[in-house]
């Protein structure tokens, strides 16, 4: 049950956090390019890596990976802007923000897992 609780809170505040980030850069730089998500999500794929790669305890795991990671980054925001990209004929933003997001994001996860193992 405990579990379930850390979960919970960090993904509240993990949701909270992505509403948040993701309205400031929109304000700040607006662009039809999925820029907010894009910038979500590698620095989730980051952070995720670091906090695996610290070896945190369980307990802290499940707050910060599973909760506040999981409902920080999405997925599925960035499926649906790649569908709506796909549909709108932006082939070359499409592909960008398919090949940056996959590519630049597996790395910062690997980033993150090696710094985390350092600290």
């Amino acid at each position: 049950m405990l579990s379930i609780l850390f979960v919970a809170v960090g993904g509240f505040f993990g949701a909270i956090a992505r509403f948040g980030v993701s309205n400031w850069i929109k304000g700040k730089y607006p662009s039809s390019f999925p820029i907010a998500t894009l910038i979500v999500n590698l620095s989730g794929s980051f952070l995720l890596g670091l906090i695996i790669g610290a070896n945190l305890a369980h307990s802290l795991q499940l707050l910060f990976g599973t909760g506040f990671m999981g409902a920080f980054t999405t997925f599925s925001t960035f499926k649906l802007e790649s569908i709506q990209l796909r549909a709108e004929k932006k082939w070359k933003s499409l592909v960008i923000y398919l090949g940056i997001t996959y590519t630049i994001g597996i790395l910062f996860a690997f980033i993150g897992i090696r710094l985390g193992t350092i600290l």
